[in-house]
């Protein structure tokens, strides 16, 4: 988690005491009618969600602190809903679609909602977070979190939000993803970056989720660049979790300067020290070629420019063709043979040579969805090029097997 920055303080602040000084705030102090709770929030939950927006786009590591400032008794219990529905989805969850691990940022700001005086309207907009929340926890997290709460009206409230058929994983999975759709266009995700081997292993999902946001929804990275690097270049982290992060790098974010240089030096070290990170990474490429990640041609240039091509193994090899494939392109005839050789010396069911078949079908695809009328006629001569070489080659050994 990094501090918020003055600047995002600063226009917190602004927000502050426009909601101290309001109208809407006056009326309903004197009156405590909800119709006046409601012109509050109309008025000024905007704001903060401007602000909101801006830091997640920009600063995401920032997040949690901004949020525990919006749990401030001065911003008049204003934006709570929100929090408490971004803090249930930001969770790892595992196949059974229970918490990885307790949500203690779930139970910060549950607790700081129910202390607020303005609970019982607010209670109104979260019963839904809640009941998913408390589905997706542990019932001795959740029996826990009851023994820290007085009030008898809110433990007979929280504890209504239990909901039997949440019990059953079919139902705990489309109650989890019905929910999930109302925040599906909201940038939400924040993470902290582990230090520690114990960090990595209870914290990768999380990365892991935060990453791949950032990358399908084509987010700017800089701001965690050096988190990034530190992480990668932490030896004491090295293992499973780190390649895949190592592979979700390489592949989709870029670097520059000085920074690419010790990217560089990172995947390179691995390569001479790590003789299987090879058969490792080509499995991760393969899954990150099937999953919805932004994948295309840039990506293999990507990683092609940070190899050390003094280092002759798979990787070596793959990038190396692919590289010919992008300079010349489908039809030519050094394209055919990079291609051709580089599937040759490997089994057909290798995984590397799945990542071959999967890489040229999907840029096949995006050649095929992107043509004009004008390069129609184009088409024909690259099908030519697709049936005797490319189908038969590459694909000739599935039918085979």
């Amino acid at each position: 988690m990094k501090t918020l920055q003055k600047e995002y303080i600063d226009r917190l602040e602004i927000i502050k005491d426009a909601i101290q000084d309001s109208d809407e705030l006056v009326a309903y102090l004197d009156a405590e009618e909800e119709e006046d709770y409601l012109k509050l929030q109309e008025k000024y939950e905007r704001y903060i969600n401007e602000l909101y927006e801006d830091v997640a786009a920009a600063d995401p590591l920032e997040l949690f602190d901004l949020e525990e400032r919006l749990i401030d008794t001065a911003f008049e219990g204003l934006f709570f809903p929100r929090l408490l529905g971004y803090a249930v989805l930001r969770g790892d969850l595992n196949e059974s679609f229970k918490y990885v691990r307790p949500q203690e940022h779930f139970k910060k700001i549950l607790i700081a909602m129910i202390d607020s005086p303005y609970f019982d309207l607010i209670k109104q907009r979260v019963g839904q977070a809640i009941q998913i929340g408390f589905a997706l926890s542990s019932d001795i997290w959740i029996t826990n979190l009851f023994e820290e709460i007085d009030n008898k009206n809110v433990k007979q409230f929280l504890n209504a939000q239990k909901i039997d058929r949440y019990h059953i994983d079919t139902h705990r999975k489309s109650g989890y993803l019905r929910f999930q759709k109302q925040f599906q266009t909201t940038n939400f995700q924040s993470t902290d970056f582990p230090a520690t081997i114990g960090e990595m292993t209870s914290g990768f999902g999380l990365l892991r989720k935060f990453l791949e946001y950032r990358i399908r929804s084509g987010s700017n990275h800089s701001s965690y660049h050096e988190e990034l690097l530190k992480l990668l270049e932490n030896e004491k982290l090295h293992g499973k979790n780190h390649e895949h992060i190592l592979s979700l790098v390489i592949n989709f974010i870029s670097f520059e300067g000085k920074q690419q240089d010790r990217l560089i030096a990172v995947l390179n070290k691995l390569r001479k020290n790590s003789p299987d990170l090879g058969t490792r990474y080509f499995e991760l490429l393969h899954r990150h070629l099937l999953s919805d990640l932004p994948y295309d041609p840039t990506c293999d240039a990507r990683v092609y420019q940070l190899l050390d091509h003094q280092i002759k193994d798979d990787m070596q090899a793959y990038y190396a063709s692919l590289s010919v494939l992008a300079q010349k392109g489908f039809v030519h005839e050094d394209s055919k043979e990079a291609i051709k050789q580089l599937y040759g010396l490997y089994d057909g069911l290798s995984t590397i040579n799945n990542c071959l078949r999967t890489s040229i079908l999907k840029q096949f695809i995006h050649v095929l969805r992107n043509i004009s009328e004008e390069e129609y006629l184009d088409y024909f001569e690259l099908n030519k090029t697709l049936s005797p070489i490319w189908i038969y080659s590459i694909f000739s050994n599935l039918i085979n097997h």
